[in-house]
């Protein structure tokens, strides 16, 4: 999943996991960030970016081994990248770039922003959906990583998705 704050993500892979008997990733950001903002009051600063992404790629190296041929990731490296070119001024850790740029996933659904804003503790741009929704539409176009984009209520962007896994699977198939 593939977007800005409040746009589905965990909800769609949680619903994706359960359809297809796998397991799915959570946002490693959002526990190390409400941690930091229960002892703080602080949410994300630049110095935070390199273990939110050494601990993102940890989870997705534990839950690769307990998945079902599939693995739903709720974010990955290239949305970390996103949200430190749009937090820091264009700024992005040589690290966080290059691991960034080398994960490669099968495909990505870009999460549009007509679902309702959320408020939690850490989201803060209610009013910027549509300059971050841009951001993550430009760097996938940018990089040319195949998406489709997914708009509606939660049972089309779930139709929508499964068709687009189904066919694959198929594929997949198809080539081995």
């Amino acid at each position: 999943m593939f977007g800005p704050e409040s746009t589905g993500k965990t909800t769609l892979s949680k619903q994706l996991a359960e359809k297809y008997n796998t397991v799915w990733i959570p946002e490693f950001a959002r526990d190390y960030l409400q941690e930091k903002w229960e002892k703080e009051q602080k949410i994300c600063e630049l110095e935070d970016l390199i273990p939110i992404a050494e601990g993102q790629m940890k989870l997705e190296n534990d839950f690769a081994k307990k998945a079902n041929k599939i693995l739903f990731c709720d974010t990955n490296l290239l949305e970390t990248k996103v949200y430190s070119e749009e937090y820091y001024d264009g700024f992005v850790d040589e690290k966080l770039e290059k691991a960034a740029l080398e994960c490669e996933y099968d495909f990505y659904f870009l999460t549009y922003i007509d679902t309702p804003w959320e408020e939690d503790d850490l989201r803060d741009r209610p009013d910027m959906r549509e300059e971050m929704f841009q951001a993550f539409k430009n760097t996938l176009d940018k990089y040319k990583i195949p998406y489709i984009l997914l708009k509606g209520d939660k049972e089309t962007r779930l139709k929508i998705a499964s068709e687009k896994i189904d066919s694959l699977l198929k594929e997949r198939k198809k080539d081995s």
